[in-house]
């Protein structure tokens, strides 16, 4: 379980999380709104690692993570996502995963890095849909395809598909599992954002616990289990996502009165 309690973080003067408090269980899918300037990106650099917090506490599985740096979170079983998909540009999309899969062994050399755990870098491949562009160059790949290929990596750097030992022994992976997305939605067409969702969404019914940042609200009514909403730095309303679609003050200072989600 991710525990976020009483989070604080000033700018200087300005207070741009005050007091902030929530859980995410395995297995669960929630989404983190609110209008511009609310404070969702610096809450959620706090819980990534990117910003130490003024005051209050982070724990992930029992334990404070909040002072540690986004390496060792990801040691923990703590990994994110950009709003900007962050990717290998010069690698091909297999030799992406290839690499993430290889670091807790050593980096290889660049003339080996094809031979490194090509079995479960293929079906991590598959798994996000990109197996038919494994041998592609990222640089040259459509931005939807890269959003999904980061996923792929930050699934990687948590140790799905990833053998145990060189000889290619696959682990049982025991650890709890937290992914973090800034926003995986953005820059997509309806289309793409709606099977990126899917994907997302499938994880957490596999175990994982995901908490993301969407302005897109198709991609947060009808896939995320619950919503947190942050209005000036608090957290102003929490609920189902049909809860949070009815919610007078969410409708009055965010969504509109006329805001209708359509439910799947």
């Amino acid at each position: 379980m991710l525990q976020v309690r009483h989070l604080v973080k000033y700018f200087g003067g300005v207070k741009a999380v005050d007091g902030v408090s929530f859980e995410v269980r395995a297995g669960e899918c929630v989404a983190l709104i609110g209008p511009n300037g609310a404070g969702k990106s610096t809450c959620f650099a706090c819980i990534a690692g990117q910003h130490r917090p003024s005051g209050g506490e982070i724990l992930w599985a029992g334990q404070r993570i909040d002072a540690l740096a986004p390496a060792r979170r990801l040691q923990r079983g703590v990994a994110r996502t950009f709003q900007v998909a962050q990717t290998f540009e010069a690698l091909t999309v297999l030799q992406n995963l290839q690499l993430l899969m290889s670091t807790g062994h050593g980096l290889p050399a660049w003339n080996v890095l094809d031979r490194v755990s090509v079995e479960a870098a293929t079906q991590l491949l598959a798994r996000v849909g990109l197996q038919q562009l494994a041998h592609a160059d990222v640089l040259g790949l459509p931005y939807g395809a890269k959003k999904r290929l980061e996923l792929g990596i930050a699934l990687a750097g948590l140790g799905e598909g990833a053998p145990a030992d060189p000889r290619g022994q696959a682990p049982s992976i025991a650890r709890p599992r937290l992914l973090l997305l800034d926003e995986p939605a953005a820059g997509l067409a309806e289309t793409e954002r709606l099977e990126l969702m899917q994907l997302v969404k499938s994880l957490a019914v596999e175990g994982v616990a995901v908490l993301y940042t969407e302005h897109n609200m198709d991609a947060v009514f009808g896939v995320a289990d619950r919503v947190l909403v942050l209005i000036e730095g608090q957290l102003a309303a929490q609920g189902t996502p049909d809860e949070i679609a009815r919610h007078p003050e969410v409708r009055s200072r965010y969504l509109g009165h006329s805001f209708d989600a359509e439910m799947p």
